[in-house]
């Protein structure tokens, strides 16, 4: 948006409109005793072209993407970006993300929200999905919350190996909700021993977050619904380019991130979560649906056909207090799975695991370097055991211009030196062998010094 600063006689307009005569009588109400009594410490004005150069010096201090070679994933993804997404999502028309209150002025977007939901559901094989959450981490607090209203019970099991941020959230949720938040380690026997009569659900993440896919969570959510608790999987959108759907094994709830739907990393934002359920939940679904229907021309339209927000209903009626959403996002999603279609998604799955394979490979031949995870199968990420502590060889990489990965040892010190690696679709061959090159060297220099 353009800035144009106002004039004398605009400002004095303005005043005379209000009924003050100077912009300092707007603070009157404002004790004398807080008063800043002086001008703020400011810097003088400066000329465009001096002001562009500091701009430029401040950003050239940001490492990214595009300056920098990145093997961080972690729940934010460096996937690619079809030019048709930024052509489209910057369209006038499109430009807020605000409830389309009156559908008669919003066919548009409405219609784009109804194609998004009609997605979302393919992909998880789901019945019903919402017009988008905030991100992935607050559709899951929203979904563990619905299966205690659903099930009437009071207790969340979930597995260790979730995404902490996301572990982080829920707790949040729950604990000022007064529910119980049980964390298990992910297999058959500490699940079976954490499930009681009081269990609401047990959240599971597919692929997890070190990156391994498991082979019994069809099995798992059985044990789960044996003790009439509810099944709530969190799942990368792009490996169900390939993976099956949360609904092929037996999942209640499906949510997730859908930032690699055609949406930019930036610095931690801007995110896009997803929800979907079955059909029998939906009074329960948090946020709002977009429903088609037709008009008295018998032509079809769009129009929100479930908002059970406390703004819309009586607050203690609510399903959940998520306001505006990320409609301008869900769009990005939207433009991005239509422009890939269903066998462009398998296309970018499948390169995904052969990059992430080939990848595995070249790092765990270089010498001190070893899976800790052998064996297991895994989607676009993995984990590498360092002979050397995790976070100082990421600062050397840095200083080369490489994104390394995750160091692991603040969110599972029992993993030590262990790495997180990402490596998507957008990597080639030559990327790759020069990571594994450059951690080699860097490997050896390094434990070569602490010797």
């Amino acid at each position: 948006m353009s800035y144009i600063s106002n004039t004398d006689n605009e400002r004095k307009e303005m005043l005379a409109a209000i009924g003050v005569d100077r912009i300092e009588d707007l603070f009157a109400p404002v004790p004398e005793a807080v008063r800043l009594k002086r001008l703020l410490n400011l810097p003088g004005p400066s000329d465009e072209l001096a002001l562009l150069r500091h701009c430029e010096k401040m950003a050239a201090l940001n490492k990214d993407i595009s300056s920098s070679l990145s093997f961080l994933g972690a729940g934010i993804y460096d996937h690619f970006r079809p030019a048709i997404i930024e052509v489209l999502v910057e369209r006038g028309e499109f430009l807020t993300s605000y409830t389309p209150y009156q559908p008669e002025m919003s066919q548009g977007m409405l219609q784009v929200l109804y194609e998004y939901q009609t997605l979302i559901c393919a992909l998880t094989g789901m019945d019903i999905a919402n017009a988008s959450m905030y991100d992935g981490a607050t559709a899951l607090a929203e979904a563990a919350m619905m299966t205690t209203d659903i099930t009437n019970r009071d207790e969340v099991v979930v597995l260790s190996t979730v995404h902490p941020h996301y572990r982080q959230v829920l707790q949040t949720y729950l604990h000022w909700a007064q529910f119980v938040y049980k964390e298990v380690a992910p297999n058959l026997e500490a699940i079976s021993a954490a499930l009681s009569e009081r269990t609401a659900c047990v959240v599971l993440q597919q692929p997890d977050f070190l990156g391994y896919v498991a082979s019994d969570i069809a099995n798992t959510i059985e044990i789960v619904h044996a003790v009439g608790a509810l099944a709530v999987t969190i799942v990368d959108p792009i490996s169900l380019g390939i993976l099956c759907t949360p609904a092929d094994v037996g999942a209640d709830i499906a949510v997730g991130e859908g930032q690699g739907l055609g949406i930019s990393p930036g610095y931690g934002g801007p995110l896009l979560g997803f929800f979907a359920c079955r059909k029998e939940y939906t009074r329960y679904l948090p946020g709002r649906i977009v429903g088609a229907t037709t008009d008295q021309l018998g032509r079809r339209g769009y129009t929100m056909t479930l908002r059970t927000r406390e703004q819309d209903i009586r607050r203690e009626k609510a399903t959940s207090n998520i306001c505006t959403n990320q409609t301008l996002l869900a769009l990005a999603a939207t433009i991005y799975l239509c422009a890939l279609g269903k066998n462009g998604l398998r296309k970018v799955a499948e390169l995904v695991i052969r990059k992430a394979h080939y990848a595995r490979e070249a790092l765990c031949s270089i010498p001190d370097i070893t899976d800790p995870f052998p064996g297991r199968p895994f989607f676009k990420e993995f984990v590498i055991q360092l002979p050397i502590p995790a976070q100082d060889v990421c600062d050397k990489l840095l200083e080369k211009g490489i994104m390394g990965g995750l160091p692991l040892q603040p969110y599972y010190p029992e993993l030590g030196n262990a790495l997180l690696v990402c490596v998507t679709e957008t990597k080639t061959r030559e990327q790759i062998d020069r990571y594994a090159e450059t951690l080699q060297s860097v490997v050896t220099e390094m434990t070569a010094y602490a010797k």
